[in-house]
C-alpha cells in the first residue's frame, strides 16, 4: 500500500474511533436516563398498588358502615310502627327513647367527621376518602405508563446505537438520539404532568 493509502486508512480509522466514542457517550447517557426511568416506574407502580389497597379498605369500611346504618334505620322504622300501635304508655316512652338513640346512631354512621383523627369515618367521609385514593392511584398509574414507555424508547435508542457501531450507519445514531429525546420527554411528562392523558392505558 502507498503512503497516501496508509494515511487514508489511518484517517478513516481515527474518524471511526472518534464516531464510536460519541456513540459510546450517547449510549452512556441513554443508559443513565433508562436507569432513572425504570426506578421511577417501579416506584410509581408500588404507589399505585398501595393506593388501590387503601381505596379497597375504605370501600369495605364504607360497606360495613352502610349496612349497619341500614339495619339501624330499619329497626327505627319498626319501632315507630310498634310505638304507633301500642296503647302502653310506658312502652311508648321506652320506644321513643330507643328511636331517638337509633336515629342519632344512624346519623353518626352517615357522617362522623371528627372520627379517624379528623379524617372522618361516616359513610359520606369514607366514600370521599376512597375516591381520593382512587384518584391518587390513577395518577400513579399514569406516571407508571409514562415511565414504561420512556424506558422502551430509551432501550430502543441503546439498541440502535449498538447497531450503528457495528454497521457504521450514522443514520441509526440520529434515530437513536430521537428515541432518546422521546424517552426523556415521556419521563418529563411522568414527573411533571401525570394528569395529562396521552398514552394508552392512562386514566
Amino acid at each position: 500500500m502507498s503512503a497516501h493509502e496508509n494515511m487514508e486508512h489511518a484517517e478513516h480509522a481515527e474518524h471511526a474511533a472518534h464516531s464510536n466514542k460519541k456513540i459510546a457517550l450517547l449510549i452512556a447517557v441513554l443508559a443513565l436516563f433508562l436507569a432513572f426511568s425504570e426506578t421511577l416506574g417501579k416506584s410509581a407502580q408500588t404507589s399505585a398498588l398501595n393506593f388501590q389497597i387503601e381505596a379497597s379498605n375504605l370501600w369495605n369500611f364504607f360497606q360495613a358502615k352502610n349496612i349497619r346504618r341500614t339495619l339501624t334505620i330499619v329497626a327505627t322504622e319498626t319501632a315507630k310502627v310498634d310505638q304507633a300501635t301500642t296503647s302502653d304508655e310506658a312502652r311508648k316512652a321506652a320506644l321513643a327513647k330507643q328511636i331517638e338513640e337509633w336515629t342519632k346512631t344512624a346519623a353518626r354512621y352517615r357522617s362522623e367527621p371528627e372520627a379517624g383523627n379528623g379524617k372522618g369515618e361516616g359513610t359520606v367521609e369514607l366514600a370521599r376518602r376512597a375516591k381520593e385514593k382512587e384518584a391518587e392511584r390513577d395518577i400513579a398509574l399514569n406516571k407508571y405508563h409514562y415511565f414504561e414507555f420512556a424506558s422502551a424508547a430509551l432501550q430502543i435508542g441503546i439498541v440502535l446505537c449498538s447497531a450503528a457501531v457495528i454497521t457504521g450507519m450514522m443514520l441509526l445514531v440520529w434515530i437513536a438520539g430521537g428515541a432518546g429525546v422521546l424517552g426523556i420527554l415521556l419521563m418529563g411528562m411522568g414527573l411533571f404532568f401525570p394528569h395529562v392523558h396521552l398514552l394508552p392505558g392512562a386514566h
